[in-house]
């Protein structure tokens, strides 16, 4: 019984579905919705568009996606963006006005837009709505179906009363097939296309267009009202003959001969090694002609170039062309990705076998039991030992760099060491010379600071110049290979100049700047080791100096309280105090003897015996010790428990540090953790300066106190105030700050501790020795992939300056904003602690995109003899007019053929078809009149302008259609010619009232 009844209820609901829409209806109810939703109802009235408004405008996009059962279409529309005008509220009354569309279609502002969509070049419109199949859906070929979407666009039109003109592509994509329909009160427009591959011999010329227009339109009216005709022909220009691309192939002899070749290492290259501007296209038009003016048929043609009222021009450049520096910064770019060390590039197998002799072997050869003397020893001599043998077993085919190179870059990298190396005054004074002659320049160019914002290296840096040239070798002599091989030798040469007391050259003075790239702070930190190094070596001959004179003159010598030496006290028998003996006047001619911790400590035990009797002295009110260390006076300050002057200390600098130095210390003091433990342990690690500081204190001014020492040391830490005293009188009364009277505060501790110790026989904060062997041993592990890390920065700044100092003489706007963006975006990326190596090339991209900007600038000034001897006026209007070429799509030629600028044009014409005619192949195809009819005169002469490339002509009327009686309607036929593509697209109203 149940199923009995469900049946009837099946049967009913059948019949609900039957009368459900089908799908072709919801495709047209969804077509009408998308509409509906973008407001596309009604006529939209508005004024004509400005001349060249399509070009300069802006257009709008909006895209939705519809389905026609499981087939995809995509529903676009197109729109220019035009400001509404307040005077525009009223409109014509209805049975007038024309759709918008319409009224474009004989518009004649924007004729032959340069660049535009397809559609509004062929119909000049500036609203409508495009529906395409989706992205990966077949196209829509059968005349069936094309039938079918083109009926439910009509249906669509009518019922929602859009009057914004709908079309539907068909055929396969690259045909750029489009039919459609716009819908007006009473008019109607249909837009249809033909595409064919070969131009039929009729057509082929403006009588033959003509013909089929008239015949389309088939106005009944017996006088046709007249045809406007806008007519433009493209010459292609390929051959640019002596016009020829100007850049310069580099002298790779000049690169690397001798003391000249030293210069080209500080220049990177520039410029395309291509012509970057491959066709330029002439655009001749002629924009109102009418029927009777001009003649166009397959005999004869008026349309000659030259007499063309208008010229345009576009220029074609050439996709991607090979440019020198950006070529020069991918393929160093490429070395980051390198893993192979040094050693396994070049290899080590035979100065392995010699293991003792090995550069790693060099310090403990030192203190091996030996009879050779100690001079034939050293470090120095083990390293030139090493490198000569690594020479010798490298063969000479084997090596990447040959000794002329390497010699050229070496010397390029250190010039001092072509003056004479034998004297380190030289070297000095060299070094000295290149940090004063840096400082103008730093003050005053912007461009010379640019290493502080992409945290590179000075532009006349020794690093600088090492980044060019491992750039330079990675190019041009092997790859990572040479850069392997020239990166060994400037270890070598780093430990060289270490051992021997010769500064590094081209390094500025002073601690480590932390604005620069590490491998910068770390050749910065070798010379502050070269420095310290050489002022005791210097103290030292000052000390046995001193102790000549000393035999000389007698066992005593009276010790003025300013420079505070210590020969008094010590006792002139012993050799081991005599070693002792300095003047002491700065820091910086402080000798330690050997400058080695062991050899202080021998003297270790007496000085203490010395402190603390001197100490106990002072607490039993005995003879006060002599003052040591003193530098001068601390203005007018005296000291709290006596008359005498506070006196400002000879001091240890602090020991200058690299970025990587600081974060490590700061992990180590993070770890120690918020416990009072810990704090404690980080406060003394922290307070090495300062106990150092005050053991000078107490050494230039005996019997002074904490409060003396915060007096000079942290002014705000000791508060004075003024107190009525005893008698009345207002006295002034200074006392520690309350942070400095806290029980168990560092400073009291670290005074209590302090010994009575001038910073001449301190031990020291900053042990050059090892500082120095720890940069040396950095450097030498580095891989050529670190290595180009660490440069990458410097190359980046080269190649900014390169493009900022070529951009300067061709002055282009574009190109300095690109720069601009470039520096910006680089700055962003090299200050984080690691970079983003992706987004980094990036910004090589960006640099490669300006020099070929700046490479077609100049290929277009050489093809128009910018910068030959040219007058005034003229120079001026083709800068103008190259500039323009660059930034715009199409420029238009003033004067047209009779300019400056088209004169220049006509002559390249003129050299390209006289070089063509040289050639065995005659390539005229096309219709003879484009060429031949430029010297009608003489049969055997030859043409100024090749065949046209291409043709456009554009035809268009104003007829009543289809009877007599209807409404005058516009109609428009667009025509393109060309050798392997013939197209009409026409747009024919009729009037649907009256017909």
């Amino acid at each position: 019984m149940m199923a009995a009844d469900s049946d009837p209820e099946s049967e009913v609901f059948e019949i609900t579905d039957f009368t459900t829409a089908s799908e072709w209806e919801r495709f047209v109810s969804r077509v009408e919705e998308v509409l509906n939703d973008w407001k596309l109802i009604g006529n939209n009235s508005s004024k004509p568009p400005e001349k060249g408004e399509y070009t300069s405008g802006t257009w709008e996009e909006k895209t939705q996606d519809i389905n026609f059962a499981d087939f995809k279409f995509s529903v676009t529309h197109h729109c220019l963006k035009q400001e509404s005008e307040e005077g525009e509220g009223k409109e014509e009354p209805e049975e007038d006005a024309f759709p918008t569309a319409m009224q474009d279609l004989l518009c004649m502002n924007n004729d032959f837009p340069p660049r535009a969509h397809c559609l509004v070049r062929w119909y000049g419109m500036r609203e409508f709505v495009v529906i395409s199949p989706g992205a990966n859906c077949e196209a829509v070929i059968s005349e069936s179906k094309c039938n079918l979407l083109l009926s439910s666009i009509s249906i669509s039109l009518a019922n929602t009363g859009c009057q914004v003109p709908m079309f539907v592509q068909i055929q396969q994509k690259w045909r750029r097939m489009y039919h459609g329909e716009c819908q007006g009160l009473g008019v109607r427009t249909d837009f249809e296309m033909v595409h064919l591959r070969k131009v039929p011999s009729q057509y082929n010329h403006l009588s033959g267009l003509l013909d089929i227009f008239k015949s389309k339109i088939g106005c009944p009216l017996t006088p046709l009202p007249p045809i406007n005709i806008a007519i433009r022909f493209t010459y292609v220009l390929q051959d640019w003959q002596q016009y020829s691309w100007p850049q310069q192939p580099p002298d790779f002899d000049a690169l690397l001969g001798g003391e000249v070749g030293g210069v080209e290492f500080g220049k990177l290259p520039f410029g395309a090694c291509e012509d970057p501007i491959s066709e330029l296209h002439l655009a001749t038009t002629w924009p109102h002609l009418t029927e009777g003016i001009v003649v166009d048929n397959d005999v004869y043609s008026d349309l000659d170039p030259l007499q063309a009222p208008h010229w345009s021009v576009r220029v074609r450049k050439a996709d991607s062309p090979t440019c020198l520096l950006g070529d020069f910064l991918t393929e160093f770019f490429k070395l980051c990705s390198k893993k192979e060390s040094t050693e396994e590039i070049l290899g080590r197998g035979p100065v392995e076998e010699e293991g003792k002799d090995d550069i790693s072997h060099a310090l403990s050869k030192l203190t091996e039991p030996t009879a050779v003397p100690i001079p034939k020893l050293s470090v120095s001599n083990m390293v030139h030992s090493a490198r000569k043998r690594i020479r010798r077993h490298r063969r000479v085919d084997e090596s990447p760099l040959s000794n002329d190179v390497l010699n050229s870059i070496l010397l390029y990298l250190f010039p001092d060491a072509a003056i004479d190396k034998s004297s380190s005054e030289n070297g000095e004074s060299k070094a000295s010379q290149l940090n004063t002659d840096g400082k103008p320049e730093e003050k005053e160019s912007d461009d010379y600071n640019l290493y502080n914002q992409l945290k590179s290296a000075p532009s006349d840096s020794l690093t600088y110049r090492l980044a060019l040239c491992v750039c330079l070798v990675n190019f041009y002599h092997g790859g990572v290979r040479a850069v392997a091989h020239l990166w060994q030798e400037f270890v070598l040469e780093m430990r060289y100049r270490w051992e021997n007391n010769y500064l590094v050259y081209g390094l500025a003075s002073g601690p480590p700047d932390l604005r620069c790239c590490l491998l910068h702070q770390k050749l910065q930190m070798l010379n502050c080791c070269i420095e310290r190094k050489r002022a005791r070596d210097d103290g030292r001959k000052t000390a046995e100096g001193g102790k000549e004179k000393e035999r000389e003159r007698g066992r005593e010598r009276k010790v003025s309280g300013s420079t505070g030496t210590e020969n008094g006290r010590l006792g002139p028998g012993s050799a081991e105090m005599g070693r002792e003996v300095s003047p002491g006047k700065s820091w910086d001619s402080w000798s330690d003897s050997e400058g080695e911790d062991e050899f202080f400590e021998c003297l270790s035990d007496t000085e203490e015996m010395k402190e603390a009797g001197s100490t106990d002295g002072e607490k039993g009110g005995a003879k006060v010790a002599k003052p040591e260390g003193r530098l001068h006076p601390h203005g007018k300050l005296t000291l709290l428990n006596s008359q005498e002057p506070l006196y400002i200390p000879v001091t240890q600098e602090p020991a200058p540090m690299t970025e990587d130095l600081l974060e490590e210390q700061s992990e180590v003091l993070a770890k120690l953790g918020t416990s009072a433990e810990g704090a404690h342990l980080r406060a003394r690690m922290q307070s090495a300066c300062l106990l150092s500081d005050m053991e000078s204190f107490k050494a230039a001014n005996p019997g002074c106190t904490l409060e003396d020492f915060v007096r000079w040391y942290s002014p705000r830490d000791y508060v004075e105030e003024e107190v009525v005293d005893e008698n009345g009188d207002t006295v002034v009364r200074g006392d520690l700050s309350a942070r400095m009277k806290i029980p168990g505060n560092m400073w009291m501790e670290a005074w209590a501790t302090a010994k009575i110790t001038p910073a001449r026989r301190q031990r020291r904060l900053f042990d050059d020795t090892k500082e120095a062997e720890k940069v040396l041993h950095y450097l030498a592990v580095q891989k050529p992939a670190d290595l180009t890390r660490h440069l990458l920065p410097c190359i980046l700044h080269a190649a900014i300056l390169k493009e900022k100092e070529e951009e300067s003489v061709e002055d282009i706007l574009s190109a300095r904003k690109a720069i601009q963006q470039a520096t910006s975006h680089a700055s962003k990326l090299l200050r984080h602690p690691s970079p983003d190596y992706k987004k980094l090339e990036d910004v090589i991209t960006q640099l490669i995109a300006v020099e070929t900007v700046i490479a077609r600038s100049r290929s277009l000034k050489a093809k128009f003899g910018i910068g030959k001897a040219e007058q005034g006026d003229n120079a001026e209007d083709l800068e103008r007019f190259v500039s323009s070429l660059l930034e715009e799509p199409e420029v238009s030629v003033i004067g047209a053929g009779r300019g400056p600028a088209g004169s220049i044009i006509h002559k390249l014409f003129v050299s390209a078809q006289r070089a063509a005619l040289l050639a065995p192949l005659d390539e005229d195809t096309g219709r003879g009149g484009g060429a031949d009819d430029k010297k009608p005169m003489g049969g055997a002469s030859v043409p100024d302008f090749p065949p046209p490339a291409g043709r456009e002509i554009l035809l268009r009327t104003c007829v009543p259609r289809p009877a007599p009686y209807s409404k005058a309607l516009p109609q428009r036929l667009f025509c393109v010619l060309m050798r392997e593509d013939f197209r009409l697209a026409g747009a024919f109203s009729s009037d649907t009232s009256f017909f």
